[in-house]
């Protein structure tokens, strides 16, 4: 067949738009390689996004209920029940109040459990967000709901969001990093960090802690950097040869995937070593240089938004205390769980605040639900363990830094903790509150695909801006 004529045989409206005026690939790799306008003054410049996969216990941790320890063993009432679809509970399950004592600290007065001794040192620095709720109640959809605005696979990720509409600060690194500790991946897979539609370029590069730092970037054996030197620039002929002929934005992407995988290999090893960082630092975070662990990462991103990564995001996966073996029970599980985090968290706010990061870094702490007041009963019985079901109603998330209001105690729940009844938060404006933070119009920040202008808060104006979290 006539080259010409295949080509405009394959070609698609995307190919046909490519060629008109500023080609879309040109205008792709402008946007992710180098700052852009934001769309108002930015109150933030980076955000680390702390999720700890699995939902961690409200009631253990935040939201203290001084009426559901006196409930304790009491069947659940019915009104609680009906209606409502649980991920294990079955039958009549009885309520259950923490073990755990909680007192009040700084001058917000904030309730703290006895698991938090290093973040109640931190309290005044942070808002507390007790009434966050969301409409799902299994992991990988809740999960997908909070970073990508959609229960289900194929939207794009918060992180990609902030470098499509930002771009990066610095052309040696990826915009966005994902760093992941617990020993497994979140229940929502990459998607969680997947550019989807939007150009992908923008997709979150997923860095370990330990060995190379991204997988297959170092050269093989017998590869000296000139010799991959000329086989980029080999490529990048035979490609340009290829994207003139398909008008596919895509190639020019890919190229610049390679060359930024390139000089990653010079920049990349040098940011994620923290072996030199001083004992001091290694003490405060509880970190091990060449382990994988949440105190890694949680050093690790100070390190990358020290050096213009845009967004860096964390899952610490564990967190799913459902009571069915001592290995997820909320008394034997979750205390050594939340002492390494409580010290890692803590140490990376106090971090951020000492370098005069933090003013300009967002950091957000929390899971995609919260648990329920009741214990669970699997399979309609109670077995040697405690622990609690998915709670989609209530739960608590954090916010510092970056233009929140400091020391702030926002929403209520009821006295059990399974109703927001003040100030209800939802992932929608929370998605809302990141963008509008580094700068962007949540309302406005938008891509075209299958017909409509995709965004991340969704096709409706649901999500709010909470302005009352920001100072």
């Amino acid at each position: 067949m006539n080259p010409k004529l295949q080509s405009a045989l394959a070609a698609t409206r995307r190919h046909f738009l490519s060629g008109c005026g500023v080609g879309l690939a040109n205008l792709f790799l402008a946007e992710a390689h180098g700052a852009k306008k934001p769309d108002h003054p930015a109150k933030a410049k980076s955000v680390i996004f702390l999720h700890m996969a699995g939902a961690p216990s409200q009631l253990e941790l935040f939201d203290y209920k001084p009426e559901l320890v006196k409930y304790d063993g009491k069947p659940c009432p019915d009104e609680l029940l009906k209606g409502k679809r649980f991920a294990f509970i079955k039958g009549v399950p009885r309520m259950l109040g923490t073990p755990y004592k909680f007192k009040q600290y700084g001058q917000s007065g904030a309730w703290l459990s006895e698991l938090l001794p290093q973040f109640s040192t931190i309290v005044d620095d942070v808002s507390i967000i007790r009434s966050m709720s969301t409409d799902q109640f299994n992991h990988a959809p809740a999960q997908l709901f909070v970073h990508t605005g959609n229960p289900r696979f194929g939207f794009a990720s918060m992180g990609a969001w902030a470098t499509y509409g930002l771009g990066t600060e610095n052309e040696d690194l990826p915009g966005f990093v994902v760093l992941t500790s617990g020993g497994n991946n979140p229940d929502g897979g990459k998607s969680l960090w997947g550019s989807a539609f939007l150009p992908s370029v923008h997709q979150g590069v997923h860095c370990r802690s330990h060995g190379d730092p991204v997988l297959f970037l170092s050269d093989p054996d017998g590869m000296t950097r000139s010799l991959r030197r000329k086989t980029l620039d080999a490529m990048k002929d035979l490609n340009s040869l290829q994207a003139k002929q398909a008008g596919d934005p895509e190639i020019d992407a890919r190229m610049g995937q390679y060359e930024l995988a390139y000089r990653m290999q010079i920049s990349v090893p040098k940011v994620m070593d923290i072996s030199k960082e001083p004992a001091a630092v290694h003490e405060a975070y509880g970190t091990e240089p060449g382990k994988t662990s949440l105190a890694n990462n949680c050093l690790l991103a100070r390190r990358l938004v020290e050096n213009g990564v845009r967004f860096v995001q964390i899952f610490d996966w564990g967190w799913d205390h459902h009571g069915t073996s001592k290995r997820d029970d909320i008394q034997f599980a979750l205390r050594p769980h939340i002492r390494s985090a409580d010290q890692a968290v803590t140490a990376l706010i106090k971090d951020l605040k000492q370098r005069g990061l933090l003013d300009q870094t967002l950091v957000v702490w929390g899971g995609e639900f919260g648990r329920t007041p009741m214990r669970e009963n699997r399979g309609g019985t109670e077995g040697a363990f405690v622990g609690r079901d998915h709670h989609p109603y209530a739960y608590t998330m954090w916010m510092a830094g970056g233009g929140i209001k400091k020391g702030l105690n926002f929403g209520e729940t009821d006295d059990i903790g399974y109703y927001v009844t003040k100030d209800k938060m939802t992932p929608r404006d929370l998605q809302a509150t990141i963008l509008h933070q580094l700068g962007l119009n949540p309302y406005t920040l938008h891509y075209p695909y299958l017909g409509l202008n995709q965004r991340l808060i969704g096709p409706t104006d649901e999500g709010r801006v909470m302005k009352e979290l920001i100072a």
